[in-house]
């Protein structure tokens, strides 16, 4: 079992380090990801429109991020980079159980805190994304990437249920505080890697935001798979935004699931991650590397078909979520291993980061698109038959992928 930890990435120090930042890090960022829409859901008692909102808020200044911060990714050490951001999450998180007990707590203090958090969190994975490469070498790309995702799916198995349970025994704002504490814990084992990074461009290169964005979108336009990817990409956040805005909406109002059997719902998603993330090698070892980013994306964005079969399963409802999550992200676990790895491999190192904003750009803009299409159009047609079109929109996404240059990548 290469998960043992025995050999390879498991003996490099600095990768260790780098994996029990992001581990604890990742669960913590998935009980806030459950309590803020819980928040403003049983606290505020927020409207779709608004809960749409939020959503979009979460990501979009990951945007203006993603634009003006490959450049200077590339042209810096990246941990400082990564420190700084754990710290503010940390402080920002707080603010909302500060807010709780002095009866302050209100949707613009939410927008502003998941705006803020958003661009941290956007400025993170630009600089995580491209530090890895920097820290462990292109050939241990696909162990790197796939045990920080085993990892990860664990968070995401523990870390919902985690959030359900806390929330039910402490409320939702008080939840968060564990999310701060993560934050923390990153930033200190951050800080206590050795490693001397060389900064990929020469430190003196001109900074010019608008150069920056040209050359990332460059970088992955010029190379037929990345442009591929980018494309299928877009199109899975722009659909699953749809769910961003709806799922808990679904699953609080429409069917009257408690937020205990919510975060355990959602756990699942972390058994099939992980899951995932065990089988990712073997899987492009027999199939080949194209046919699996294609096959597992298409199967991947199909399992959100079973989310607005749930309203109609009736006592059925609770398993199909369950299958959703468990089918949906072990296959996505997958394909983003690969995706990434490729990313990381093809592209020139100088350049990862401006390329790496570019996908940040361009999911980014996606995401919140989907999520504010999604709360007007429940309003006009109905949250059922927005989830079906959300649903059957994702599958263009490994449509996307269907190239002989995809099929024959390696």
């Amino acid at each position: 079992m290469p998960w043992w930890p025995s050999g390879g990435l498991w003996r490099h120090p600095d990768f260790l380090k780098l994996w029990a930042a992001q581990s604890l890090s990742a669960m913590g960022s998935r009980v806030t990801r459950t309590a803020l829409p819980m928040i403003a859901i049983l606290t505020i008692q927020a409207s779709p429109s608004e809960i749409a909102i939020l959503s979009a808020l979460g990501v979009l200044p990951g945007v203006i991020v993603g634009l003006v911060a490959g450049g200077p990714v590339d042209r810096h050490a990246k941990r400082p980079l990564l420190i700084a951001a754990d710290l503010v999450r940390a402080a920002l998180i707080l603010t909302i159980p500060l807010a709780a007990w002095s009866g302050d707590l209100s949707m613009p203090q939410l927008y502003a805190i998941a705006a803020a958090v958003g661009a941290a969190s956007a400025l993170f994975r630009i600089a995580d994304n491209t530090y890895l490469p920097a820290l462990v070498g292109k050939p241990h790309l696909v162990e790197g990437n796939a045990k920080l995702e085993a990892t990860d799916s664990i968070a995401e198995s523990v870390g919902p249920g985690l959030a359900g349970i806390l929330i039910q025994v402490m409320s939702a704002p008080l939840a968060v505080i564990v999310d701060a504490a993560s934050y923390l814990w990153s930033a200190l084992m951050l800080s206590r890697i050795r490693a001397v990074e060389a900064p990929a461009a020469a430190p003196g290169a001109a900074s010019r935001v608008l150069a920056d964005i040209g050359i990332g979108f460059r970088a992955c336009l010029g190379e037929p798979v990345v442009a591929r990817l980018l494309a299928a990409e877009t199109l899975m956040m722009l659909f699953g935004g749809f769910f961003h805005t709806l799922y808990m909406i679904l699953a609080l109002e429409t069917l009257g699931l408690l937020p205990l059997v919510i975060g355990l719902v959602i756990s699942v998603g972390g058994i099939g991650s992980f899951c995932g993330a065990l089988v990712a090698e073997r899987m492009a070892g027999r199939l080949g590397l194209g046919p699996t980013l294609i096959s597992a994306l298409a199967i991947g964005n199909a399992a959100a078909l079973l989310i607005p079969l749930s309203e109609l399963a009736g006592p059925f409802a609770v398993p199909s979520l369950v299958a959703h999550q468990l089918i949906g992200d072990a296959f996505l676990s997958i394909f983003l291993i690969h995706a990434i790895s490729l990313r990381q491999r093809v592209l020139p190192l100088e350049v990862l980061g401006r390329a790496n904003a570019t996908f940040q750009v361009a999911t980014g803009l996606a995401l919140p698109l989907g999520a504010l299409i999604a709360g007007p159009l429940a309003g006009f047609i109905g949250m059922s038959a927005t989830m079906w079109v959300g649903a059957a929109g994702g599958l263009t996404a490994a449509l996307a992928l269907l190239s002989p240059k995809v099929l024959r990548a390696s």
